[in-house]
């Protein structure tokens, strides 16, 4: 493999804005996307979380597909719904953008704990980065299966050797979390602005 797991997303964050600074939809989709062959080797301890990235990237990509001149701005699909008053919907493309924005923004912080934190095992660096975002939007059930899923969280070392490749790993993780970390802040401050910011689970 040509230098690591995270070499394919990092190339595809160049695409994510335009020139004058907006999130477009495709590409964004597109590293959302290529997060999940990362997550697969997690094996079943990332189950859950790589099904509701799926579900929700699919959810968005139909929409795009719809009308792809009509949301080809990231913002645009919650836009339409905010206008129409179905944006706090549970199956609305606002709500899947803010729920793939959470699971962005766990992962985010776990590739930053395993790079930060060398001594740290996978299931002290899942905890900690699900702690620090998903657990508060969490109900109790969702809480208590993720607690159970990292339990079968693999070996760091292994881990590490498997998505290193031939590159440097660490600098790959450290590059993909300062780029990618200010793109999901830009996204909660808009679904902020907007009053969407705060849905828990239902």
């Amino acid at each position: 493999m040509e230098g690591t797991l995270f070499s394919p997303a990092l190339e595809g964050m160049k695409d994510v804005k335009s020139e004058h600074g907006e999130l477009m939809t495709k590409p964004f989709l597109e590293v959302c996307k290529l997060v999940l062959p990362i997550l697969d080797k997690f094996g079943a301890a990332m189950t859950v979380v790589k099904s509701d990235i799926s579900g929700n990237i699919a959810r968005l990509e139909s929409k795009y597909n719809d009308n792809p001149s009509r949301f080809n701005y990231l913002y645009s699909f919650v836009q339409a719904e905010v206008e129409i008053k179905t944006a706090k919907s549970s199956s609305s493309c606002s709500n899947g953008l803010l729920w793939l924005t959470r699971a962005m923004d766990f992962i985010v912080v776990l590739f930053h704990n395993l790079a930060q934190h060398q001594d740290w095992s996978m299931s002290q660096a899942c905890n900690d980065s699900y702690s620090k975002t998903l657990k508060k939007w969490h109900g109790w059930l969702a809480s208590s299966s993720f607690t159970v899923a990292i339990k079968l969280a693999p070996d760091r070392k292994k881990f590490m050797e498997v998505i290193s490749g031939n590159g440097d790993i660490n600098s790959d993780m450290e590059k993909f979390c300062t780029a990618f970390s200010p793109i999901l802040q830009q996204i909660h401050k808009f679904l902020t602005s907007v009053g969407l910011d705060s849905m828990k689970a239902s």
